[in-house]
């Protein structure tokens, strides 16, 4: 049924634990596994005589690249060694869920699979949850674990 899935992270321990899940899932299925991670550029907070030098956001992006190649390596490990077939992604996106539904598309996948921390209420409200978003807006079918 499902041939190409798309497992975002944000290398918590829950994503990772989904990730396990998920490739599982891909191998029973006979699917191909696209780990992706999502970033966005840091937003300085300054006065209007002060200007963040280039260097600075060059070396932030920078390692946020590193951060996220190591979040995806744990999935590529995961997938190597169940045997699935792996592609990784790394995007600047304005917001999580945006990065993820673009990423589904530009890759083609038939499938999202990912994790939810299951928050309610005020936490939810305060702290947005990027897999309601994803569950809202996009066109292909999300699987949730929790």
């Amino acid at each position: 049924m499902f041939k190409h899935i798309l497992i975002p992270t944000d290398g918590s321990e829950l994503a990772q634990k989904a990730m396990k899940a998920g490739i599982a899932f891909a191998k029973a299925a006979g699917a191909r596994v696209t780990g992706y991670y999502a970033f966005h550029e840091p937003h300085f907070h300054h006065t209007r005589f002060e200007e963040v030098d280039e260097s600075i956001r060059a070396e932030l992006e920078n390692r946020v690249r590193q951060a996220s190649a190591r979040y995806l390596s744990v999935i590529e490990e995961e997938a190597k060694s169940n045997g699935v077939p792996f592609e990784s992604l790394i995007t600047k996106a304005e917001l999580p869920a945006t990065g993820i539904i673009d990423a589904v598309n530009q890759c083609d996948c038939d499938v999202i699979f990912m994790a939810s921390h299951g928050r309610s209420g005020i936490s939810n409200l305060m702290l947005g949850s990027v897999t309601q978003d994803v569950l809202a807006h996009s066109k292909t079918p999300v699987l949730v674990f929790r």
